[in-house]
Parts: C-alpha cells; sequence; structure tokens
C-alpha cells in the first residue's frame, strides 16, 4: 500500500451486548464511524475512518478496558490504508438502492429521483442499526407492504427503533402516529435526524426507552401496529409487554432473529393471545406477522 495514503480503517468485530461500549470506545479515533450486524445474529461489526493512523499502544489499552469491564475477551482489531478512491462510485456500489414492496430506500449519495409510485426513503448506513438492505429490515417492509393492501392504522409503535427507517416507513404508509423507541442513544438521535429528513417529524415521536418502560409509551397506546426489529431474546422478554399494549385485533410484526428461533419467538406471543399470520424467511431469518384475537376497540 503507497505510503501516501490519507485514510484509514479501523474494524472490530464483536458481539449485539458489547458493540456500543466497544463503539464508544473506538470513536475518539474515528472522524467517522459505524456499526452493523452481519448475517451471523451473534456478530457484529464496527468500521471507522480516520485520516490519522492511531496508535496502536493507545488503540489496544482502549480495547482491553472495554473488555476488562465486561468481563469479554479483546476483539480483534484491524487497521488497514485506505487507496484513494472515488468515494461516490464507491457508495452507489456499496450500498445500491434497496427494493422492498413499494419501498425504496436510497441513500443521499444516490442522485436520481425515486421511481414514480414508490414509497422513498433517504437514508444512509450508519451509527444505528437499519439500512433496509438486511434480510430483517426488509422482512419487515414486506410485511408493512401487503398489510397496507387491507389495513389501516392510525396508532403504532416501533420498538427498538435503530436508524428508524421502520418508523418512516410506517409513518408514510399509513400516515400514521408513530412512537419510535430504542434503549440506545446514539439510535435515538439517528432516528430523529433521519425521521426530520424524510419530512416525518410531525408524525414520529422518538423516545429513549429501556424495553417499554417510558411512560410515554403507556400514554400513547394502546397500538394498533406494533414492529419489533431486536434479537430473539428480548422478544420474548417482552412478549407480555407487547400483548400489554397492543389493541385488541391489532398487529405485530417481530423480526431480528433467525429460523432456529423462530418457533420460541412465536410461542412466547401465543401465550398472550397472539396468532401467526403469516411469516416471510431471507436468507435464514425470520419475520412473523401476528395478529391479537379479539374485535379492534
Amino acid at each position: 500500500m503507497s505510503k501516501d495514503t490519507n485514510l484509514w480503517r479501523i474494524e472490530v468485530a464483536t458481539t449485539g451486548t458489547t458493540v456500543n461500549a466497544f463503539e464508544e470506545a473506538l470513536d475518539p479515533f474515528c472522524g467517522a464511524i459505524s456499526w452493523y450486524a452481519t448475517d451471523n445474529e451473534q456478530e457484529w461489526r464496527i468500521e471507522g475512518f480516520t485520516e490519522k493512523k492511531p496508535d496502536p499502544e493507545s488503540l489496544a489499552q482502549a480495547m482491553s478496558a472495554v473488555a476488562e469491564a465486561l468481563s469479554v475477551i479483546v476483539p480483534e482489531v484491524s487497521v488497514v490504508p485506505v487507496a484513494p478512491r472515488d468515494w461516490v462510485a464507491d457508495s452507489l456500489r456499496m450500498f445500491p438502492p434497496t427494493d422492498a414492496g413499494r419501498y425504496f430506500i436510497y441513500g443521499t449519495h444516490y442522485v436520481t429521483p425515486p421511481p414514480v409510485g414508490r414509497i422513498g426513503i433517504c437514508l444512509n448506513p450508519g451509527r444505528a442499526f437499519g439500512s433496509g438492505e438486511h434480510a430483517t429490515t426488509k422482512g419487515c417492509l414486506l410485511a408493512f407492504d401487503e398489510l397496507a393492501r387491507s389495513l389501516r392504522f392510525s396508532n403504532v409503535l416501533d420498538m427498538g427503533c435503530g436508524s428508524g427507517i421502520l418508523s418512516i416507513a410506517m409513518a408514510k404508509t399509513w400516515t400514521a402516529q408513530v412512537t419510535a423507541a430504542d434503549v440506545d442513544v446514539n439510535c435515538v438521535l439517528v432516528s430523529k435526524n433521519n425521521i426530520h429528513n424524510n419530512a416525518a417529524a410531525r408524525q414520529v415521536r422518538v423516545v429513549r426507552s429501556n424495553g417499554y418502560a417510558s411512560p410515554v409509551i403507556a400514554a400513547n397506546g394502546p397500538y394498533g401496529l406494533i414492529v419489533s426489529n431486536i434479537l430473539a431474546n428480548p422478544l420474548c422478554r417482552f412478549a407480555v409487554d407487547l400483548g400489554r399494549h397492543l389493541d385488541k385485533g391489532g398487529i405485530a410484526v417481530l423480526a431480528g432473529f433467525i429460523e432456529e428461533d423462530a418457533n420460541r419467538v412465536r410461542a412466547a406471543h401465543q401465550r398472550q393471545g397472539l396468532r401467526l399470520l403469516r411469516s416471510y424467511k431471507i436468507n435464514g431469518w425470520v419475520t412473523l406477522v401476528l395478529e391479537r384475537r379479539g374485535a379492534s376497540g
């Protein structure tokens, strides 16, 4: 690699439970940073860029401090120089527009207007999960597309909103009032920014909440539609809360888990009176659409 490079990429492989802590430790070394889930549910990847090669000792100390605090193994850190390139062309190639039913998700680098008749969502990969190309997000969007053919919702909840992509989609699909919640403050900030950029700020309220704990969630409920694109364990743990906040006859769209976990996620919600309407399987990931029994009130 040429010694004239003026950009370095730092990569760290971690897990969903530790990604936030390691991202915060890496942030001071980077001018730009993002993280995302891989196709393996247990693995997340942090990617940062900096114009100055980080000091190896300082970087190692930062990673070690987090690992020690969390009692986990220090993750492997990769620091590589990045060759000069056409970043706009690379962005178009690496993050092309995503099609999911009636939805067309694209980045700010994409200058062509969305196709006529499609719901456009302008969203870049960043410091929050959900950019449209992952199977879990796509499954939720396909579920919305089918639900919108026969159902209307006026009050919906996005539990674990990540980048805000699903909140934006629901707001634009049903002109609904949306409550969006996430435990991660970065996700709250990113969601607010994306929602504003997509002209949906009047419809969507974003709150920081550990699960359903925020009083705003209770005050705005019950909900005709709840979507939760998180992992299997928290979905099962929050099943009782979801059942408590979902209106009679309401719909739940659940995602963020692999096929092996689908039965236990389904069972946890069946115990709350929900029945399976349909499921979507994409690249080993599953999205469930369930209905709460009883006429809506």
